[in-house]
């Protein structure tokens, strides 16, 4: 089973299996992912993300998306020209991002599938909830790092995967969208990678900082 994020073709082992599937660890980057026989369609994956309610006008979920607002907002210059990777269809971080002086560009490849916004340098990006959901991995964090610039910020939000018996019971597995859990060692290969300056805050932000000239 060749893992999605390090290509390591020797490396990933059977982790887990429940009702829905089953779900590997490679023991090289440390990526648990669910097989690609077992991805879910591009069409389930819409019916899976048209369910969504989120919206600016929900301040809880301000709230939630201030976790990763907050600490990306103090780091990055005034009127930055910022993309929110996987915007979703209620597109709200670009918002309060809009609302503190920041210029926004919108990717998502069901709601914003501009492609040409692909094309552009940023000063910083975000990808809240969102890489979870990746089907390759590396080449998406490839193009990601791609768009930056040099001293630019990628911040990203999602829940880390912890060790057998935790993730056995855990509740974020069981969206059938989330195929890819990423641990504190996954992140930190990936900032090893990417030759990336990374900051992990709380348990579910994590920034990283592309340091070179």
């Amino acid at each position: 089973m060749r893992c999605p994020l390090c290509k390591s073709m020797e490396s990933s082992a059977l982790f887990h299996i429940d009702k829905q599937r089953e779900y590997y660890r490679c023991s090289l980057c440390d990526l648990t992912f669910v097989p690609p026989s077992q991805l879910p369609s591009q069409e389930a994956e819409k019916a899976e993300y048209d369910q969504h309610q989120n919206s600016p006008d929900d301040l809880g979920y301000r709230k939630f998306l201030s976790r990763l607002f907050t600490p990306l907002q103090t780091r990055i210059n005034s009127k930055s020209h910022g993309l929110d990777f996987g915007s979703g269809p209620g597109p709200t971080l670009s918002v309060m991002f809009e609302e503190a002086g920041h210029t926004i560009s919108l990717f998502d490849p069901f709601y914003a599938p501009d492609t040409r916004e692909l094309t552009r340098q940023y000063d910083f990006i975000t990808a809240s909830e969102v890489v979870e959901h990746f089907h390759d991995p590396a080449r998406e964090f490839a193009l990601l790092w791609s768009l930056l610039k040099s001293g630019g910020w990628l911040g990203i939000m999602t829940k880390l995967a912890l060790d057998k018996t935790a993730f056995s019971q855990w509740h974020y597995k069981n969206d059938p969208t989330h195929v890819c859990f990423y641990s504190e060692k996954t992140m930190e290969w990936l900032a090893e990678t990417l030759q990336a300056e990374i900051l992990m805050i709380g348990n579910d932000v994590i920034l990283f900082q592309n340091s070179k000239a």
